[in-house]
This record gives structure tokens, sequence and C-alpha cells, in this order.
């Protein structure tokens, strides 16, 4: 787990670099590439936690931009598991602007994402019952708010 200037402890699960490629007009990260960004990595933290590599994006939540992004910055995306189902797992993302003079960061945006175990044909199977154990002590997402 990381704690990082107050905010609550989460997973860090990836970094990035804003390119000068990736704004748009007004300067700022095209917010389509932000939701690639944490599709990535939530696919990746849920197939980390759930022990399998086969994990589809099933639901996000909606996402509000609080603060622009901008080409030199960096990104660092945080999860927790909130809530592990059946053939589920939901998982709370956050990005934050890491400032690299101070080592403050900003909450750029955050959402809840919904990830299903499937199998070879793309049918959503049970998770292992050793997963289900881990995290079924996590609360339910909407209490954690």
């Amino acid at each position: 787990m990381s704690k990082t200037n107050g905010m609550e402890t989460m997973d860090l699960i990836t970094t990035y670099f804003c390119k000068a490629s990736q704004v748009g007009y007004h300067g700022n990260l095209f917010g389509g590439r932000m939701l690639a960004w944490l599709d990535e990595a939530g696919a990746a933290y849920s197939a980390q936690c759930c022990d399998s590599p086969r994990m589809v994006t099933k639901h996000i939540s909606a996402v509000t931009f609080e603060k622009p992004v901008r080409p030199g910055q960096i990104i660092k995306i945080y999860g927790e598991v909130l809530k592990v189902g059946n053939s589920s797992i939901t998982v709370r993302l956050e990005a934050r602007r890491h400032s690299v003079y101070n080592g403050t960061q900003r909450l750029v945006c955050s959402t809840n994402m919904v990830f299903v175990r499937i199998d070879g044909d793309g049918e959503s199977i049970p998770l292992s019952e050793k997963v289900k154990r881990k995290f079924g002590s996590q609360k339910n997402p909407e209490e954690k708010k």
C-alpha cells in the first residue's frame, strides 16, 4: 500500500508522462487518453488482484476532470479494491498529478470500475475462492464515500 500526502491509502498501479502529442487545442491532455490510461491501469490491477489475466471492463462510473494535465506533467494512477462479487471486482481508481519539485499530488479524476473474469469464449466465470476470501471483507462501494 502507498500513502501519499494525506490522501487515502491506495496501491500505486502505474505512472505516465503527459506528452505534447496527447493534448488538445487548449493544451490539456485529451480526456479520452486519460480514460484509456484508467482502463488499462484498472485492467492490470484487477488481473493482479484476481490472479487472472482474463479480466474485461464491464462498467466505468462517472468521471469528473478536476484538474488539467499539461505536457511534461507526471500522472500517477492509484487503485483499491472496493468489492468482489462472484465473477467481478469493483475497484476505485484515482489519477493524480505528481509534482517532481515538492512531491505533492493533486487529484485529476477518479472513478469506480467493474471488471469481470472471463473464459476463452468471453463468458464470465467465477473468481477463485482464494480471491473471494482475500477481498471478502471489503466494504460496499457506497459505504466508502
